[in-house]
C-alpha cells in the first residue's frame, strides 16, 4: 500500500510540472496564429511565406497596446522587419541575424575547428565549441562537418527559437580507407592503404575512348586487368575468366553485368559514388571472386538540396534525380535506356554487328531485328537518429532481342519469332548503426534474380528450342567494427545465402525438355585485425574466413594478409596473400549455346564433376613516388583449381571433354606515371605465364585460352578549367589459338588440330581519343557535351579464330571464323545538370 504522505508528495510534485508546462505553452502561441488574431482586430492584412513562419512561436502581446506597439512587439520578438504598405497591409521580410550554437560530441568534450555553413557565410567553432554565424534566410540550412563525426544538418529556425544551441555531433566510426597514392592513373583514381584501387566517380578525370564514365571499361585501364575479347561481361583479371570475379553492387552479387550483351557497363556511373578493385589481399568480409572483388557503391549521405541531371548518347539517353524528402530523408531515381527504337546511330550499328557476329542474328535471310536495353534504379536513405542509417535500394537491368527467322518452303515465305532476354532484378535493405563512438554495425538483407532465356526457331526442322539460365540468390549479411584505440580495429562477421541455379532446355519435335536445378546455402564467419601506426608509415590487415557449405557438409578456411610497409618519404612495400573459393561459375556447353549470343551459363558446384573452385595468390609490390613520379612494380603468383573444361571456352579439339584441373599464373604488373601541373601521362605494362594443368587431356599442360603474355597501355590526359582531353593506345599480344593440322584437316568427320593453343592471333592495337567541356547554361543549369572515338585508326583486331566444317561442292572443307573487335566508332555525350 503506497503511503499517504509519498501519495500526496508525488500528486504535488505531478501538479507543479503540469502547471508549469501548461503555463509555458499559454505564454507562447504560434506566430501566424497571432498575425490572424491581429489582423482581425485591427484590420490590418500581413504579407508573409507560411514556411517562414513555421515552428516560430512568441509571447502574445497584451490586448491592451494599440497597433504601432503590437507591431514594435512583434519585431522584438521575432526576426523580421514589418512594413507598413497601402491599403492597410503589412509585409514581412527577414531580417539577416546572426544564430549561437555550442558542439560537443556524445562524450561531452568540446568539438573546435568544426566547420558551420550556410548558403551565403561560414564560420569555425572556437576553443570552447562556440560559433557564431549570420544567416539571410529563415529557411537555410545549416551544415555543421567536422573529420570523424558524422555531418548534422539543422533549419536556421532550429537556431532562432534559443539563444544559443547546445549541438551534438556523433562520431563516426567507419573502416580505415587512407590513401597512400594519389591520382594513380588520372584525377579520381586512388591506391589505399588496404591494397585495393578506388575509382572516385565524383571527382574522375577522363580515359581514353570515353566519353562518360563507364565503370567496368574504367577498371580496364589498371595494370592486370584486361577484357580479351573486348567487353565489360568478360573482365580478365590476372589470367581468370569473367565468373571469378565478385561483382557486388551496394554489397550484393551481381550475375549480370552489361548491356548489350557485353559492350556496355550496367551499371549508371552518376548514381555510384566509387568503385573498389582488389586483384588481391582482398578483406576477410568478401566471400567468393577467387580472382577478384570489384565493389561498387552509392553514397550514404542524405542529399540536402535537388540534384538532377538528364544525358543523351549515341546509344541510349538517362536521367536521374536525388531530392530531398525531408532533412532526414532522400530519395534518389534513375532510368536508362537505349534510344535504337527512335534513331539507328553509326554507333549502334556498330555495337549491333559487334554483339551479334557470327550469330543467327544476322544470318542473310533472318529480318526485322528489334533490340533494346534499359535500367532503372532506387534508392532511398533515411536518418532515423543521429546514429541510426536506413538505406533502400533496387536495380532493374533488362535487354530485349527479337528477330524474324525465314525461310521459304514450296514457294511459300515461313517465318518465325526467335528472341533473347536477359534481365537482372536486385533489391536490398541496409541498417548501419554506430551504437558509440568506438562501435558500428552493419546488417544488409538482399535478393538478387537473373534469368536469361532464348527461343530459337529452325524453320526447316520444324522446331523451336527453348533454353532458360535462372539464378536466384537471397542472403544476409552482418560486419562489425570496433576501434580498440587509434590504431587498432577489430572486424569480425557473419554472411548466410541461398542460391539456386536452373538451366532448362525444351525442344518440340521431337519433344524433348530437360530441367536441372541446383541449390547451395553457404554460411560464413570471418574476423580480421587491422593495425595503422601514427604515422601511416606501417599498415597491417590479418584475417580469416571460415565458410561452410550445407549442402557437401565442408569447411573451408581462407587466411588472408596484407602487409604495407614505406621507407623514408617515397618508397613504400606491400605484401598480399589470400586463399579464397567459390561455388558458382559459367559453362559453356556448344558455341552456338543462347542463339550464339551469350554462350555462358550459370552453374553451382556439385563437387562431383563440377569442383569448388579455390585459389591461392600471394604477391610482393614495391612503388616509388616523388616529385610527381609515381612507379609501382607488382610481381604475383597465382594459381586456381576446380576448374572444368566446359567453363573455359575451348573451340578446338577439347570443345566436348569433360575433365577438371587448374590454371596457373607467374606475372608483373608495372605502371610508370608522371603529372604535370594539368597533364598525367602514364605507361603500364604486364606480363603474366598463364598455364592449364587437365591430367586426363594430352597434353596435360598447354597455354591458357587466355593467356597474353604482353599487355601495354599507354595514356596521356589533360585537365584544366572546364575542358578534359584524353587519348591513348592499347596494345597486347595476341590470344593462344589452335590450327587445324594442314596435312590432315579433316579425320573421321571432324577437324584434326595441332597442339592446342600452340599458335597465337595477331597482336591486338587500338588508339582511342576523348574530350568533354563543360559549361554554365544558368546560375543552376550546367551543361557538358563531349566526343570520343574508339578505335580511331580503325585497325581490324581479331579477338578470336576458330574453325567449322561445312559442305561446298559435295566435299567438306575446313572453314575459318573470325571474331573481330570494334571498328572505328564514334560517340558523343551532351548532358544537363541541375
Amino acid at each position: 500500500m503506497i503511503k499517504p504522505k509519498i501519495l500526496v508528495s508525488s500528486l504535488l510534485i505531478f501538479f507543479v510540472l503540469f502547471t508549469a508546462t501548461s503555463q509555458t505553452e499559454k505564454d507562447t502561441y504560434s506566430l501566424i496564429s497571432i498575425l490572424k488574431t491581429i489582423q482581425k482586430k485591427f484590420g490590418y492584412d500581413f504579407s508573409y511565406i507560411n514556411q517562414e513562419l513555421e515552428g516560430i512561436h512568441i509571447p502574445k502581446p497584451l490586448d491592451s497596446i494599440n497597433f504601432e506597439e503590437t507591431i514594435r512587439h512583434l519585431e522584438t520578438n521575432t526576426p523580421f522587419n514589418y512594413t507598413i504598405l497601402k491599403n492597410n497591409t503589412v509585409a514581412l521580410s527577414f531580417k539577416p541575424v546572426e544564430i549561437c550554437g555550442i558542439l560537443k560530441g556524445t562524450d561531452n568534450l568540446i568539438i573546435s575547428d568544426a566547420t558551420i555553413q550556410s548558403s551565403e557565410h561560414a564560420t569555425i567553432s572556437d576553443p570552447e565549441g562556440k560559433f557564431i554565424l549570420k544567416i539571410e534566410s529563415p529557411n537555410e540550412k545549416i551544415k555543421i562537418s567536422y573529420l570523424g563525426y558524422v555531418p548534422l544538418i539543422l533549419s536556421s529556425l532550429d537556431f532562432i527559437k534559443e539563444p544559443c544551441k547546445n549541438i551534438t555531433l556523433t562520431q563516426k566510426v567507419e573502416y580505415i580507407n587512407e590513401i597512400i597514392l594519389n591520382n594513380y592513373l588520372i584525377k579520381g583514381i586512388d591506391k589505399q592503404l588496404d591494397g585495393s584501387v578506388r575509382i572516385d566517380y565524383n571527382k574522375f578525370g577522363i580515359l581514353p575512348g570515353l566519353t562518360e564514365p563507364d565503370l567496368l571499361q574504367t577498371i580496364q585501364a589498371l595494370p592486370g586487368i584486361l577484357s580479351a575479347n573486348e567487353t565489360v561481361s568478360d573482365i580478365n583479371v590476372r589470367g581468370g575468366t569473367n565468373d571469378q570475379n565478385l561483382i557486388l553492387w551496394d554489397g550484393i552479387k551481381m550475375y549480370q553485368s552489361s548491356h548489350f550483351f557485353g559492350l556496355i557497363s550496367a551499371f549508371n556511373p552518376y548514381l555510384t559514388k566509387n568503385v573498389q578493385v582488389f586483384k588481391n589481399g582482398s578483406s576477410a568480409r568478401y566471400g567468393d571472386g577467387v580472382s577478384s572483388v570489384i565493389a561498387m557503391n552509392t553514397t550514404n549521405n542524405i542529399n540536402d538540396e535537388l540534384d538532377a541531371s538528364i544525358g543523351l548518347n549515341l546509344i541510349s539517353v538517362d536521367s536521374y534525380i536525388d531530392t530531398p524528402i525531408n532533412k532526414k530523408s532522400s530519395i534518389q531515381l534513375a532510368v536508362r535506356h537505349s534510344i535504337n527504337d527512335i534513331l539507328k546511330t553509326p554507333t549502334y550499328n556498330r555495337f549491333f554487328d559487334r554483339a551479334f557476329q557470327n550469330s543467327e542474328v544476322i544470318i542473310s535471310n533472318n529480318s526485322d531485328e528489334r533490340f533494346s536495353f534499359y535500367d532503372a534504379s532506387m534508392r532511398w536513405l533515411y536518418q532515423l537518429s543521429s546514429k541510426d542509417l536506413i538505406k533502400v535500394n533496387a536495380l532493374v537491368t533488362r535487354n530485349n532481342l527479337v528477330f524474324q527467322e525465314n525461310n521459304m518452303d514450296s514457294q511459300i515465305d515461313i517465318s518465325r519469332e526467335s528472341s533473347a532476354k536477359q534481365k537482372n532484378i536486385v533489391g536490398g535493405i541496409l541498417y548501419q548503426r554506430n551504437w558509440s563512438e568506438v562501435f558500428l554495425s552493419e546488417l544488409l538483407l538482399y535478393g538478387t534474380n537473373y534469368t536469361l532465356k532464348t527461343v530459337n526457331s529452325d524453320i526447316p526442322n520444324n522446331q523451336r528450342l527453348l533454353q532458360e539460365n535462372d539464378v536466384l540468390e537471397n542472403g544476409v549479411k552482418l560486419n562489425t567494427l570496433l576501434k580498440t584505440n587509434s590504431n587498432i580495429n577489430l572486424k569480425s562477421g557473419y554472411q548466410f545465402n541461398e542460391t539456386g541455379v536452373s538451366y532448362l532446355r525444351d525442344l518440340n519435335n521431337p519433344t524433348f525438355r530437360d530441367l536441372t536445378k541446383e541449390v547451395v546455402r553457404t554460411h560464413g564467419i570471418f574476423s580480421e585485425i587491422e593495425y595503422k601506426s601514427d604515422s601511416n608509415s606501417i599498415y597491417a590487415n590479418l584475417g580469416a574466413r571460415l565458410n561452410y557449405l550445407e549442402k557437401f557438409d565442408t569447411y573451408i578456411f581462407e587466411p588472408r594478409i596484407n602487409l604495407y610497409k614505406r621507407f623514408t618519404n617515397h618508397f613504400t612495400l606491400e605484401l598480399l596473400g589470400e586463399i579464397k573459393s567459390q561455388s558458382s561459375s559459367q559453362i559453356i556447353d556448344l558455341q552456338n549455346d543462347f542463339l550464339g549470343i551469350e554462350s555462358r551459363r550459370w552453374v553451382l558446384s556439385n563437387n562431383e564433376d563440377i569442383p569448388i573452385l579455390k585459389s591461392k595468390q600471394a604477391s610482393i609490390g614495391l612503388s616509388y613516388n616523388h616529385n610527381n613520379w609515381l612507379v609501382t612494380t607488382d610481381v604475383y603468383y597465382k594459381n586456381v583449381e576446380g576448374i572444368i573444361t566446359r567453363s573455359q571456352g575451348f573451340q578446338n579439339q577439347f570443345e566436348f571433354e569433360n575433365d577438371h584441373g587448374s590454371y596457373s599464373v607467374l606475372g608483373i604488373d608495372f605502371l610508370v606515371n608522371k603529372r604535370f601541373k594539368n597533364f598525367s601521362s602514364w605507361l603500364s605494362y604486364s606480363y603474366a605465364d598463364n598455364e592449364y594443368t587437365f591430367n586426363n587431356l594430352s597434353p596435360s599442360n598447354f597455354p591458357n585460352n587466355i593467356d597474353i603474355r604482353h599487355n601495354i597501355n599507354f595514356a596521356v590526359a589533360y585537365n584544366k578549367n572546364n575542358l578534359k582531353i584524353s587519348g591513348g593506345i592499347n596494345w597486347h599480344s595476341g590470344k593462344p589459338t589452335t590450327l587445324p593440322n594442314p596435312n590432315n584437316m579433316i579425320e573421321n568427320e571432324t577437324i584434326d588440330y595441332l597442339n592446342p593453343n600452340s599458335e597465337r592471333l595477331d597482336s591486338y592495337i587500338r588508339l582511342d581519343i576523348s574530350s568533354t567541356y563543360t559549361f554554365k547554361i544558368t546560375e543552376k543549369i550546367n551543361g557538358l557535351a563531349g566526343i570520343s572515338i574508339w578505335n580511331i585508326t580503325d585497325q581490324e583486331n581479331p579477338f578470336n579464330t576458330y574453325y567449322t566444317i561445312r559442305d561446298q561442292n559435295d566435299m567438306e572443307e575446313v572453314e575459318e571464323v573470325k571474331e573481330l573487335g570494334l571498328s572505328i566508332t564514334p560517340n558523343a555525350v551532351f548532358r544537363l545538370n541541375f
